[in-house]
């Protein structure tokens, strides 16, 4: 082979490396351009021309740092997309959740507990009473349950917007009926609204309420006319226990420093599947506890819920919307949404 001939092919292989690293690097510009450009517009404290200005503005920017890294000017361009990026997390780096602010009134309060021996106090146990979605009688108060007489975990599955997106809420059951439902929610403003897109953001903080089932299931199934869903759940009472108490250190963690609500990183399902890995159990990860609409799915993939049935006809009993309408939001509420859903056998009974 010539040197000629060599020189060529090695000089041809470096272009096609080159090539390929600034597809790959005009790629990375492209999406961080998209973020910033989103991140200015939802966060940048400024009128919302001057915001959407700002966001054009990068977005420009980041148009003619992709073209130009196909240019002599690639790497001054570069220097300056990263020196200003580096900027914008800095920024972003300082914004922090209120603590205080006017929240709406089903999220204004913060439950917190406390443990003594095994008896669990919670302070600003939500009790609402709901005549439509915008007219309720709010009630705040202090439960106590005994530990020692705790013996189920359900979970509910709301689904407001298709088969694909639900919201998540776990219920644990004692000795004698009672239920306490725990549901990680968005924190919105009075007159604000769950926006997905937005909350990928910083644009609302995170919020876990303990409910009674008539509020924060009733409200979804008997006055949104939500698809409700329950699922009645394997777990030992010691593997319960320390799920609930998990609720309660999460709780009283986010009381004392707030936190983002994501749409994706920390949501109901990814803060209750990091909940569960805390308690014990295992929870490989699956692109369902992402669209959690499919979380039965893995429930019943996993054993976690019953399988003596296709899945199919679990749904259909777990479906609490017409048992719900009947009983109304009354005290019987959690018994008669509970008939006839199977508990899944012992594990050492499969």
């Amino acid at each position: 082979m010539s040197i000629e001939l060599k020189a060529s092919r090695e000089t041809g292989l470096r272009r096609f490396i080159l090539a390929i690293l600034l597809t790959v690097l005009a790629m990375i510009i492209a999406l961080t351009t998209v973020w910033v450009a989103l991140a200015l517009w939802y966060r940048l404290p400024l009128p919302e021309v001057r915001r959407g200005i700002a966001a054009g503005i990068f977005a420009v920017f980041g148009i003619f740092t992709v073209a130009a890294l196909f240019s002599r000017w690639r790497l001054p361009a570069v220097a300056a997309y990263l020196a200003l990026f580096l900027g914008v997390l800095v920024w972003w780096s300082t914004i922090k959740p209120e603590a205080n602010a006017a929240w709406a009134p089903d999220v204004a309060r913060q439950v917190t507990g406390r443990i003594d021996a095994n008896t669990l106090t919670l302070t600003n146990f939500r009790d609402f009473e709901w005549h439509s979605n915008t007219d309720f009688t709010q009630r705040w108060t202090t439960r106590t349950y005994d530990l020692s007489k705790l013996k189920t975990v359900d979970m509910f599955m709301s689904y407001w917007s298709g088969n694909k997106i639900a919201h998540v809420i776990f219920s644990f059951g004692f000795d004698g009926g009672e239920q306490l439902a725990w549901s990680i929610e968005v924190r919105h403003r009075a007159g604000g609204s769950f926006s997905p897109l937005a909350d990928l953001f910083k644009n609302d903080p995170l919020v876990i309420l303990a409910a009674d089932e008539r509020d924060v299931v009733g409200v979804r199934s008997n006055v949104r006319g939500e698809d409700v869903q329950i699922y009645r759940l394997r777990a030992t009472q010691q593997q319960a226990r320390l799920l609930l108490l998990e609720y309660v250190a999460d709780a009283n963690a986010l009381a004392a420093t707030p936190q983002w609500y994501n749409s994706i990183t920390t949501n109901c399902t990814t803060t209750v599947v990091k909940l569960m890995r805390v308690a014990g159990d295992k929870v490989p990860f699956d692109w369902r506890l992402i669209v959690n609409g499919y979380l039965p799915d893995y429930a019943y993939d996993r054993g976690a819920i019953d399988t003596s049935v296709p899945l199919s006809q679990l749904r259909e009993i777990a479906q609490i919307g017409e048992r719900a309408r009947t009983v109304g939001l009354t005290p019987e509420f959690s018994k008669a949404i509970r008939v006839g859903v199977p508990f899944p056998p012992p594990r050492e009974a499969q």
